[in-house]
């Protein structure tokens, strides 16, 4: 199988130092433009992969390079600051914690400093859906939707629509009486937009030596409407919430590392078409990289975060000023409601600091040290990973720009394992919703760094967009489209291998 050969960008900040350059004149990262000449030719020298793609490698049980949290492992292993902030971003990300896991209340309410929720919404705080910061999982048989919700929108019809569109002035064309998102909860006085239902079917699949695996198929029905009929081409996409840990490393990506790793036609006909997620039109100076959501839909932890308060709480930041949250035009009585919008508190539910201190809070919640990294067969895991060819989307490494916001985010060594593009996946994931520049076969290649903790720090197992797959194995048996010879080499594999990719994965 061929595997993708070319120099990828960047890599960290005690390493780097320490590495001879590229000989000659030739300077192999010139979109580096935060870094001398001499620091490009250094950072390239640490992304050629070793020669043995089973080797261990310096510094790769420090993911988060110098913001790795090395606190004992268990439950809370997500929520950690990190590990290299100053005593003032201590006392920022406490403040930010807080605000994270705060319980907003209806309006008008006595705790004038807590109301604004809704009037519909899916959780009553950040924390809801990110379960100890980690990844939400989809309800068991019983309990009601929280950390899964659906996205919704329609297909363009009139020109305006399509302009719109086009333009990039929307990502999508809301569903016109439910909106942008299916809201299950309400606060009281007011209906909830409905009810969603999950039910599962069973899908046998037989690898090459004759185990077999059940994959669940999800199956979505919203039932109990009470704004009335949505409109029948509306198209609907499952979604739980993902992890939280390391967003601000990814942050500091240099955005030509990300590029440079783009392939939309497939010229090196490995199979793989990675595409940038752009946001808006234009030129590169008018248009922003997504890098964050499911579908690379937000270029920034603030821009994911404020859509979040006001799609997931109903609460307005100056960013987002929606005080009715997801409420349209059709939905009077929500309309109607009181918010929780006071002058003298700020211009908005959620005035800065407290979006500024949630943002900080988000981009600074550390990546785990990594657990067995030199084990022999966890080392033996990682060759099976680069040999599938699985390392060709989920990137093992960079080095973060010099000129990223935050201090202690700059000019790290980082192993998230993703290229923050996007990447066909094959009819089995696909949601047929395009979300601006992803259409509706596309996902964005999720970091893998902390999978192996999805377990300790949750209680269970979810993987996925909609956490359909319950283990890693059902993760990697449901790629398709791009992934497809990854999928198919998995299930060639003798069980030993299996069993020691998976082993690698679970270190991660």
């Amino acid at each position: 199988m061929m595997i993708r050969s070319r120099i990828r960008a960047a890599t960290g900040v005690l390493l780097v130092a320490a590495l001879p350059a590229f000989a000659g004149d030739a300077d192999p990262l010139p979109h580096r433009d935060d870094l001398s000449k001499q620091d490009r030719a250094r950072v390239a020298r640490v992304l050629v992969p070793p020669a043995d793609p089973g080797a261990p490698e310096p510094y790769e049980d420090m993911p988060g390079g110098a913001a790795t949290s090395r606190k004992r492992l268990n439950a809370n292993a997500f929520s950690f600051p990190s590990a290299n902030l100053s005593f003032s971003g201590q006392r920022d990300f406490a403040l930010g914690n807080g605000l994270f896991e705060k319980f907003w209340v209806s309006s008008p309410a006595s705790t004038r400093a807590s109301d604004g929720l809704g009037p519909l919404y899916n959780a009553r705080s950040c924390q809801g859906c990110h379960l100890k910061d980690g990844r939400g999982f989809p309800p068991d048989a019983g309990e009601d939707p929280v950390a899964l919700f659906l996205r919704l929108s329609v297909p363009p019809g009139e020109a305006d629509d399509r302009d719109r569109l086009e333009s990039g002035a929307d990502l999508v064309l809301p569903e016109p009486t439910y909106g942008t998102q299916f809201q299950t909860f309400a606060v009281p006085g007011l209906s909830a937009e409905g009810r969603l239902e999950i039910d599962y079917t069973q899908k046998p699949v037989r690898l090459d030596d004759g185990t077999e695996v059940m994959l669940r198929v999800p199956d979505y029905t919203i039932a109990e409407l009470a704004y009335g009929p949505m409109q029948s081409d509306v198209m609907i996409s499952p979604r739980v919430a993902p992890p939280m840990i390391g967003l601000g490393l990814l942050e500091a990506i240099h955005p030509g590392d990300i590029l440079a790793l783009a392939d939309p036609h497939d010229a090196d006909g490995d199979g793989i078409s990675g595409r940038p997620s752009w946001l808006g039109k234009g030129g590169d100076d008018k248009r922003a990289l997504g890098r964050f959501g499911w579908k690379a839909s937000a270029p920034s932890v603030r821009a994911q975060s404020a859509g979040a308060f006001a799609g997931d709480i109903g609460i307005s930041t100056p960013d987002v000023p929606r005080p009715h949250g997801d409420c349209t035009a059709r939905q009077t009585a929500c309309l109607d409601m009181p918010t929780g919008e006071q002058a003298d508190l700020g211009e908005s539910e959620a005035p800065d600091p407290v979006l500024e201190l949630v943002d900080f809070y988000a981009r600074n919640l550390a990546v785990p040290a990594r657990r067995d990294a030199r084990d022999p067969e966890v080392l033996a895991g990682k060759g099976v990973f680069a040999d599938l060819g699985c390392n060709t989307c989920h990137n093992p490494k960079y080095v973060t720009s010099r000129a990223a916001a935050q201090p202690e985010h700059r000019f790290q060594l980082v192993w998230p394992y993703t290229d923050l593009l996007l990447h066909d996946m094959g009819e089995g994931l696909a949601d047929h919703r395009p979300a601006g520049s992803a259409n509706g076969r596309e996902w964005r290649t999720p970091p893998l760094w902390g999978i192996g903790l999805t377990e300790l720090v949750g209680g269970r197992e979810a993987y996925l967009h909609d956490g359909r797959a319950r283990t890693l194995e059902e993760a990697i048996l449901w790629h398709g489209g791009e992934g497809q010879a990854a999928r198919d080499g998995y299930a060639a594999l003798v069980k030993e291998d299996r069993e020691r990719l998976l082993r690698f994965l679970g270190s991660l």
